[in-house]
């Protein structure tokens, strides 16, 4: 039986400044003593796609039609705190995109009828492009945590430049996951 690789499609931060003030923004997050677990800030990236576990000789097809994706760099302004799936129910607390979000949502667009000849099930959520950066564990403080989030709705992170659609591999551990590129594509 081969090996499984958990994967996904995406693109990481290549900016310090934009993972500083994620972390500036987790600190405000830890302050609210809600119950939530921080994503390290060196492991944030904007998800495109999440395959799941592929095997090994999937990883080259995933790859070729990620080189039929059409785009050119380009610039992403994180701006705004928000949560999924409701401000009632928070999950996921997240970093927003505004100015890339069109791009983002092209590419997703052009890679998902691709993925899907590979075999694989339509996401069942759709697309939201979003950063997240940290995850509701329970009730624990909620209010604070959601007047933070409702105060922070235009909290500048800054922006990434888009250059690099990367496929990754996520291996989980009990001290979290740690991810690496399996294969890039820099148009």
């Amino acid at each position: 039986m081969s090996e499984k690789i958990r994967s996904f499609i995406a693109f990481d931060l290549e900016n310090d400044s934009v993972v500083n003030r994620i972390a500036a923004a987790q600190k405000m997050i830890m302050q609210t003593n809600a119950d939530v677990k921080l994503v390290e800030p060196k492991n944030i990236h904007i998800t495109v796609r999440f395959l799941g576990d592929i095997s090994p000789d999937m990883v080259e097809k995933v790859y070729a039609a990620m080189k039929n994706i059409k785009f050119t760099p380009f610039n992403i302004q994180l701006t705004g705190l928000g949560v999924f799936p409701t401000i009632n129910y928070p999950r996921v607390v997240w970093a927003g995109i505004t100015d890339g979000a069109q791009q983002l949502t092209s590419i997703f667009e052009q890679l998902e009828p691709q993925i899907h000849d590979l075999g694989f099930a339509p996401d069942p959520n759709g697309f939201t492009p979003h950063l997240t950066i940290a995850r509701v564990r329970s009730g624990a403080n909620k209010q604070r945590l959601v007047d933070l989030v409702q105060r922070q709705e235009h909290y500048d992170f800054g922006n990434i430049r888009a250059s690099c659609l990367r496929l990754k591999r996520s291996q989980l551990s009990p001290k979290g996951p740690a991810y690496s590129t399996l294969k890039e594509y820099c148009p």
